[in-house]
């Protein structure tokens, strides 16, 4: 039989040899997805089982996004029981709730059996209360117990992110004893780094890294080496909070506790790296009005998610047409009005943007607070000050050149002064005033502060020009 190079170099690949199904631009490769895609219509099971059921779980994630919708569900299904669930867990909600919701339970159950605590529930949460529980009702009774607890804690908690699977001895172990220990258990995480310390009542005492067993003698105590658990995680901190923690204190793992101190789990650095990636992701998204949306949502879904904000910033830009309403008769008059007030708006919109994207990611990692507010507030109004003096200067030339009048050229460059210093203080004191009283400065500050820019920026050019020329 005839092979392409392509499917020769796929299928000739050695046994150790990292799947190289990515393109110099870190995409799937097109003939890869060509040779998927014939696999999956011919249900040539072999070929799958070779070349992608033995892909990493986030190369598999990347194909499942990039394979035609109709073929994922067929793809795992020809995988049976050597697809791994865990893909699913590199995927967007949207992709897993489609692959999921069309899984036979009995099928779930046996595949959340073999992950990990913080992927099982990564998959489980998603799922409808009745599934979910006809899942877990499936599972080991320990297993289930630990996932019940897990999936208790609020959404976006540390609690939820942990994984239950951890190593605990008690502090009258030697290091022989705890060596011993974890040779014979089969039932020990993955991997993990740390060994936690608790009593009788699962308390967490303290910890000890793997390094420091392996080189203290086998008779010494637990007790004599440990240390204190450096910042236990409380089960309940929000995810994003637990983050700040790692990155402050470069953590690899820490210990999750309960509202009593009783160690309940562990967080561990690879779980973070996804927290902090999905915290921007929001953030960012946020920024720009379009909620939780996904890639692969559809057209219904998509529209609906951007909805809102698209409403209520029709609203404010009625309010700023309104505030051009005012000044209908000068424009009428004098019509450079009509050319040039776009320009002292977009301005004033752009430079408020560029301080408000500065302080709300300031805010969401804890970099700005009331310490350090007041000297930023006088920074970005320093600023403010600084480019509308620049603009408008330039802008103000610019006027005056092309309708030879300066006096109009130095109307815009007043107006100019005023809004950009507007927009600086508009686009920090709104998101800090937004985060005072509870609301997301992510989501709601872009469009108060272009309201206040444009507004702004409208009135003083509008109103300075009818003033100046009598008009």
């Amino acid at each position: 039989m005839t092979t392409t190079d392509g499917e020769d170099r796929i299928r000739r690949r050695p046994e150790d040899e990292e799947a190289d199904i990515y393109d110099e631009d870190g995409n799937v490769r097109s003939d890869f997805l060509a040779l998927v895609g014939a696999a999956i219509a011919d249900r040539d099971t072999l070929f799958l089982r070779q070349n992608v059921a033995r892909l990493h779980e986030s190369e598999i994630g990347d194909l499942l996004e990039a394979i035609q919708p109709d073929q994922r569900l067929a793809l795992v299904r020809l995988l049976g029981d050597d697809f791994d669930m865990t893909a699913l867990t590199e995927v967007d909600e949207a992709i897993r709730r489609e692959i999921v919701d069309q899984m036979p339970n009995e099928q779930i159950a046996a595949a959340i059996g073999d992950l990990d605590s913080d992927d099982a529930v990564y998959i489980l949460e998603d799922l409808d209360k009745e599934d979910r529980e006809e899942i877990l009702a499936q599972l080991p009774f320990t297993e289930r117990v630990r996932l019940r607890r897990a999936l208790d804690y609020p959404e976006s908690s540390a609690g939820r992110r942990m994984q239950t699977e951890f190593v605990a001895v008690p502090p009258f172990w030697t290091v022989g004893q705890t060596i011993d220990y974890m040779r014979d258990e089969e039932d020990l995480p993955y991997s993990f780094s740390q060994i936690f310390v608790i009593d009788p009542t699962f308390k967490l005492l303290g910890a000890v890294d793997l390094d420091q067993i392996l080189r203290t003698k086998r008779q010494t105590k637990i007790e004599q080496i440990m240390r204190e658990t450096n910042h236990p995680v409380p089960a309940e901190m929000d995810q994003e909070e637990a983050a700040q923690l790692f990155e402050q204190y470069d953590l690899l793992s820490a210990a999750v506790v309960d509202e009593n101190g009783r160690l309940v789990g562990v967080l561990t650095i690879d779980d973070v790296v996804d927290v902090i990636h999905e915290e921007a992701d929001e953030d960012i998204k946020r920024l720009g009005g379009v909620g939780d949306e996904e890639l692969s949502d559809n057209v219904l879904s998509t529209a609906r998610s951007r909805f809102l904000w698209l409403l209520i910033n029709l609203g404010t830009a009625m309010l700023s047409a309104s505030v051009i309403g005012l000044f209908d008769a000068s424009i009428e008059k004098m019509i450079a009005l009509a050319v040039l007030m776009p320009i002292v708006a977009s301005m004033g919109g752009n430079a408020g943007t560029q301080t408000m994207t500065v302080t709300v990611r300031a805010l969401a990692t804890r970099d700005l607070d009331i310490y350090n507010a007041g000297r930023i507030i006088r920074r970005e109004a320093g600023v403010g000050i600084l480019n509308g003096i620049v603009f408008a200067t330039i802008m103000g030339l610019i006027a005056g050149t092309w309708f030879h009048d300066y006096q109009l050229g130095g109307v815009i460059a007043a107006a100019m002064i005023i809004n950009l210093m507007a927009a600086a203080l508009a686009g920090i004191l709104l998101p800090l005033l937004l985060d005072k009283v509870g609301a997301d400065p992510a989501i709601a500050s872009s469009v108060f502060v272009t309201t206040v820019t444009d507004c702004t920026g409208f009135f003083a050019f509008l109103g300075i020009a009818t003033w100046w020329f009598g008009i």
